[in-house]
């Protein structure tokens, strides 16, 4: 599936193919534009010479993993705070769920299962993994029984109200 969420052909690939990209630039989405958040796992990515690895990432000791997030360009504008809970995400992955990102929603019982996982995420709190939650169901078609809790709400990118909701189509698009 081809996600349109970077706005860079090779970035948007990356997040369509790997559930732990998708996490990582969800998890970098904070007080930077949407698209530079969601273009950071593919510059991990090629930093780290090929695809993203939560073992690897995981195992990267911690000076050396910040100042390659802090090569310019930088991958967030706190690259080394980011890139601690870039860790601290790749490491409860290989510690919880055997590495794979994609059984977090796999064999889930109902929405609220898994939003609860999303909520255990380091980084992820409930905004977070709602919003989480509502791309998963709406663009990849992960949809447990009760995964939307409430027909006709979205979980929302900000507290006005006035912002696009990530959920429609205006703000996640796929294609293909």
């Amino acid at each position: 599936m081809r996600l349109q969420l970077a706005q860079r052909a090779d970035a948007d690939e990356l997040l369509g193919r790997d559930p732990f990209a998708l996490l990582v630039g969800m998890l970098l989405d904070q007080q930077i534009p949407m698209e530079w958040a969601f273009a950071g796992p593919r510059t991990i990515a090629d930093r780290l010479g090929g695809d993203l690895s939560p073992e690897v990432i995981a195992q990267y000791d911690p000076d050396d993993f910040a100042a390659l997030l802090a090569r310019k360009p930088a991958v967030h504008r706190y690259p080394s705070s980011m890139a601690r809970r870039v860790q601290a995400l790749a490491a409860y992955l290989v510690e919880q769920h055997d590495g794979s990102a994609e059984e977090l929603w796999r064999d889930v019982r109902d929405g609220r299962e898994l939003l609860g996982r999303l909520m255990d995420l380091p980084g992820f709190g409930r905004q977070k993994a709602q919003i989480f939650l509502a791309l998963l169901g709406k663009q990849l078609g992960v949809r447990p029984p009760g995964w939307r809790r409430r027909p006709g709400r979205t979980a929302r990118r900000g507290c006005s109200g006035r912002s696009p909701t990530w959920s429609m189509g205006t703000a996640w698009r796929k294609s293909g």
